[in-house]
């Protein structure tokens, strides 16, 4: 981070993400911390899970957020007969029409764009969701045993709908993990409401600026990484992610109380790559401890599996993750 590029592309990303979300904001009215979150997550390379209730603009905020990156985006529909070839892509027969020779053609699938929008991947079987998360974690795609790049930046963004669960397929711990950020969508303020039913009852359309495109998002998702980082503020990370495992020697009364399962290392390595990537994005050279604070709730949120007791006491994961905030000290 001494290089002098490095430095001035800190402030030009300052610059853009401020630009961002004025462009965002045309569009989607509040939803700060939301806008916030998925900006980190994207920078960070990462993939989020969206939570929250039908009609919050989950869909509009992501299509809004890739014609401002100019990013091509596909929004997928999850359902019980979806195959994972309607997601991956397919091989089909194809004949010369002057030798008449056959030979098969890849017809790529929607999974083939920047920024992907899975929605209620939860209503899908789990042969259908490991064809996604393969993707995710690989970056790539096989078909017939021929592999695909995906096109840098991908981003994939799974929405769960918390209200409706008969008839779904809860993803699993293990397949929740590679997500890096659970982002809860809450409702929007009264006020908000009424700026929103204004603006969406309305003849009025939105013109909508390019801010930077894939090129410079993969540029700037290098930039992250290269972050330098103190020791105290990775040994803070790594300390929280650890406290919230009821196993440890020195865990927490109520951890051992409340939980089952904790969260694993990806947890610390997502909260230092959240904490770089939000120095960043407000003009700073490198993360504190403040930045592990904010990467924490959204990177822990599906990496804690509460126990029966938490459920008999009313305590949900976010409390548990506020307490451990409070608890867990800097060294």
């Amino acid at each position: 981070m001494t290089e002098k590029k490095d430095l001035e592309a800190v402030e030009k990303l300052n610059e853009a993400r401020n630009k961002i979300k004025n462009e965002i904001k045309k569009v989607i009215v509040g939803q700060e911390r939301v806008i916030d979150e998925l900006l980190i997550a994207l920078l960070s390379n990462g993939h989020c899970l969206l939570i929250g209730v039908p009609g919050l603009a989950k869909t509009l905020m992501i299509s809004t957020i890739s014609r401002i990156l100019d990013l091509k985006f596909n929004r997928i529909q999850f359902t019980p007969d979806l195959m994972p070839s309607d997601i991956t892509g397919t091989e089909i027969i194809q004949e010369n029409v002057s030798t008449g020779e056959r030979s098969f053609k890849f017809i790529k699938g929607p999974i083939f764009a920047n920024i992907v929008l899975a929605d209620e991947i939860n209503r899908t079987p789990p042969k259908t969701q490991a064809a996604l998360l393969q993707a995710m974690q690989e970056h790539e795609v096989t078909a017939g045993g021929e592999t695909y790049k995906l096109t840098e930046p991908f981003f994939v963004l799974a929405t769960q709908n918390p209200i409706e669960l008969e008839g779904t397929y809860p993803l699993p711990e293990a397949q929740l993990d590679r997500f890096m950020f659970n982002i809860y969508v809450d409702y929007p303020s009264e006020e908000e409401e009424n700026v929103i039913v204004k603006s969406t009852t309305s003849a009025f359309g939105w013109d909508l600026e390019k801010v930077m495109g894939a090129d410079e998002i993969v540029r700037l998702q290098r930039l992250a990484r290269r972050v330098p980082v103190s020791d105290h503020v990775v040994s803070y990370a790594v300390r929280l992610a650890r406290s919230t495992r009821p196993n440890e020697n020195n865990s927490l009364s109520y951890i051992k109380n409340w939980v089952n399962w904790g969260a694993g290392p990806r947890a610390s390595q997502y909260m230092i790559l959240g904490a770089k990537t939000k120095a960043i994005l407000d003009g700073r050279y490198t993360p504190s401890t403040e930045d592990v604070k904010i990467a924490a709730k959204p990177v822990l949120r599906h990496r804690i599996v509460t126990s029966f007791n938490a459920e008999a006491d009313g305590v949900g994961t976010m409390e548990i993750i506020e307490k451990l905030l409070q608890d867990v000290k800097e060294e």
